[in-house]
């Protein structure tokens, strides 16, 4: 892995400072949670996120953590326009929605991821597609088709699945096989999960091989989906202030990147954080274990970007 992507990831990182207010850089949402997986979208958002979610999971995501922002609207017995509004309401307050987490494939919550995809797509919003988001993708590809904003993580299975859904030969070269999917659903950035992960928007692959944990946890595709989101509220930010300070020194990094460069530095942070919580705990580890490493694993890539942000020094891989 080169550090050249990585550093290019490290300048769309937020400062540190009491000049920035709450939500300066970034609000994220997770689509998520049914009856039977709740631990999915917490895993996803842990610190200060919203969560749209069934009634009967909010009511347990609540008790993981006060940090968290419920929206328990997916209830059966709600009028569907009435749904829509209230996420249309929420949605205005984000900046990325990571749709999938815990999701299950149950009709009604299959119909609420998309009208969540229609809805970000209108507002033109960042889209994270994890697990069963990627349940429905992989049945209609059109609902992503063509969206630049949009982030896949599939693993080896979900992979598969999409591949078919897209007819395209089992025995098509591996190693541009990223890539042509990305194409085929019109340059959405696909994050291929594996021993390595491979990344594409179908331009530009890059693969990261940093080392991570012996074992995988069940959970972290969810830590990962939810790393992707705040990398690309990051990436937001980073636009938004660009654009307004008129910074050309910033030049080099091209807006439309941001989705491939939150993937890269979303997918080496994960990687990272596996491999510390493996070093304390062995085969013993879980995925909750992971959580308190994923700030030694961001020093040990980025280190300290402190008040300057957004032109830090190189990264230390």
């Amino acid at each position: 892995m080169a550090k050249r992507i990585l550093n290019d990831v490290r300048r769309i990182i937020p400062p540190l400072s009491p000049k920035m207010h709450k939500g300066q850089a970034g609000r994220v949402g997770v689509v998520g949670g049914s009856q039977d997986y709740t631990g999915a979208p917490f895993f996803a958002a842990i610190d200060l996120s919203h969560v749209i979610c069934s009634p009967d999971a909010g009511s347990v995501i609540k008790t993981y953590s006060p940090d968290l922002i419920v929206h328990p609207i997916f209830n059966t017995k709600d009028d569907r326009a009435r749904v829509e509004s209230q996420l249309r309401d929420i949605f205005e307050r984000l900046h990325v929605v990571v749709i999938g987490p815990g999701l299950g494939r149950e009709d009604h919550m299959q119909d609420y991821a998309r009208m969540a995809i229609s809805i970000a797509r209108d507002q033109d919003k960042y889209v994270v597609l994890d697990a069963d988001g990627l349940w429905l993708i992989q049945k209609h590809p059109e609902y992503i088709r063509g969206y630049r904003k949009a982030v896949l993580t599939p693993n080896i299975v979900e992979f598969g699945r999409l591949r078919d859904a897209l007819k395209i030969p089992k025995d098509a070269p591996a190693d541009t096989l990223v890539s042509r999917i990305a194409k085929e659903l019109g340059d959405v950035v696909i994050l291929q999960k594996g021993a390595q992960d491979i990344i594409s928007n179908g331009k530009r692959t890059e693969i990261i091989d940093v080392e991570g944990g012996l074992k995988r946890c069940g959970g972290q595709g969810d830590i990962l989906s939810g790393a992707v989101g705040t990398f690309l509220a990051w990436g937001k930010a980073y636009a938004e202030t660009t654009i307004e300070k008129g910074d050309s020194e910033d030049s080099s990094i091209d807006i439309k990147d941001v989705p491939l460069l939150a993937a890269c530095g979303a997918s080496t942070i994960t990687r990272v954080t596996s491999k510390l919580a493996f070093k304390k705990l062995g085969r013993g580890v879980v995925t909750g274990d992971m959580i308190s490493e994923i700030g030694r694993a961001y020093e040990e890539v980025f280190g300290d970007v402190g008040e300057k942000g957004w032109k830090g020094k190189e990264v230390k891989l």
